[in-house]
């Protein structure tokens, strides 16, 4: 069932301006919140709606803001994460080219919760039109009063800046993203410390998601009960999914938390092309572990995917139709983890590279009867392994799809290859969607 929750401006003519968000209620909850709530008061209502984070991991967003010691005499800043580059995920361009203020109105009032008053928006470079209508969103707003200093009369004052990035998909991983808005090379940071304690400019930082923040306001108006009704138990609200691959209608589809997969692709994305049967699904975006046909009857929501071995991620749907070659699909997604490592660590710097190696071996027909234990044993020694989470991003994959797919990946072609065992490519969406 399709929800219209933040997507409910989309298909409205000229839904990126001041005046269609505000006709539709837009910075009616800021004003509220500024008016009457402390900032106390909304994070705890954000914490009771189970808001997790959209952006692949799923944390509650209510409690990653806690993080953020109140007593620090340093600035705090909110980074808006808007790089957006796992494959088959195009769903934050989307919300920041047809409803910017969402996101806008979103981060205000976060920043408002925490108590920051510098945000920066970091946006991949490669979404130009999303780009200009965030600019022209946050220009809008500075006109109207919603940004800059005491904001709507009040005694808060919030400036939110764009940075641009180059296109490298580690810089959606926090640490690379803060390091790059500091004009460094974007080098994931080790971890402790935290960026909630020393983020951007060593100063208490929160990194949220497009959608993470477009969700705020929403909560905000309607309150926590009605947005946790939404989903499941533990997590709140709707989803926006994006739905590539061997089916009909793919797009962009706002879904309740916990919708069935099946319904996902028979009912909203029209059912595989050629009417064929699937043959797997990926998830949540390239970084998780594939299902196969057999795994298919879940629910789409952190914790049930969780507890069958793959991931939520991001919401990218990536279906596989029967004759797809799953040893071209996984050459196909590891090239992409290969050339996006960074180079930082060695077991993701090398193990990327020797696994499209062993792949592209298997698929000129000379592979070993010993590869798939070779692919799963550099898998496992990249996993957990390496400063930010790419290594595990590329080697979930790995492991999924040699386990579950392994006569593929034997000498010769596999059951349902075609004649050179590369014939059927997935349609996967590259960095921008």
């Amino acid at each position: 069932m399709i929800v219209k929750v933040l997507t409910r401006n989309f298909d409205k003519p000229d839904s990126h301006t001041l005046a269609v968000y505000e006709a539709g209620g837009g910075y009616r909850t800021l004003r509220k919140v500024l008016e009457s709530w402390t900032p106390e008061q909304v994070v705890e209502e954000v914490k009771a709606s189970n808001l997790r984070g959209r952006g692949g991991a799923g944390f509650p967003t209510a409690i990653k803001w806690g993080f953020v010691p109140k007593d620090s005499p340093k600035p705090k800043y909110i980074c808006v994460n808007a790089d957006e580059g796992e494959p088959g995920t195009f769903k934050d361009r989307h919300i920041m080219e047809q409803d910017p203020h969402l996101m806008v109105e979103g981060t205000i009032l976060s920043a408002y919760a925490i108590g920051v008053q510098t945000a920066y928006i970091y946006i991949r470079g490669e979404f130009v039109l999303a780009g200009e209508r965030t600019e022209a969103a946050i220009a809008e707003a500075y006109a109207k009063g919603y940004l800059g200093e005491n904001i709507l009369g009040s005694s808060y004052s919030l400036d939110i800046h764009v940075h641009y990035g180059a296109g490298s998909y580690i810089c959606g991983e926090e640490t690379a993203l803060i390091e790059s808005i500091e004009g460094k090379k974007g080098w994931p940071r080790v971890k402790p410390p935290f960026p909630a304690v020393e983020g951007l400019f060593g100063c208490p930082t929160v990194v949220n998601n497009v959608e993470t923040l477009a969700n705020v306001p929403l909560i905000l108006d309607k309150g926590a009960a009605w947005f946790a009704g939404l989903g499941t138990e533990k997590s709140g609200g709707t989803k926006l999914f994006t739905i590539s691959g061997h089916v009909n209608r793919p797009g962009l589809y706002e879904l309740p938390m916990g919708t069935p997969l099946l319904e996902m692709i028979e009912e909203q994305a029209g059912g595989v092309t050629g009417g064929k049967k699937i043959k797997a699904v990926i998830p949540g975006g390239a970084s998780c572990p594939v299902l196969a046909a057999h795994e298919l009857d879940i629910k789409m929501d952190f914790n049930t995917l969780m507890a069958a071995g793959s991931m939520l991620g991001s919401g990218g749907v990536i279906v596989l139709a029967e004759g797809t070659s799953m040893l071209a699909a996984l050459l196909n997604l590891e090239r992409f983890f290969a050339h996006e490592s960074c180079g930082q660590c060695t077991p993701c710097r090398e193990g990327t590279r020797w696994i499209v190696q062993i792949l592209e071996r298997i698929e000129r027909g000379e592979g070993t009867a010993g590869d798939p234990d070779t692919l799963i044993d550099i898998a496992e020694h990249m996993a957990g392994r390496t400063v930010c989470p790419l290594g595990e991003a590329a080697a979930g994959p790995v492991k999924s799809f040699v386990k579950k797919f392994r006569d593929e990946f034997l000498p010769g072609p596999g059951p349902d290859a075609g004649p050179s065992g590369t014939e059927h490519h997935p349609q996967v969406a590259g960095q921008d969607g």
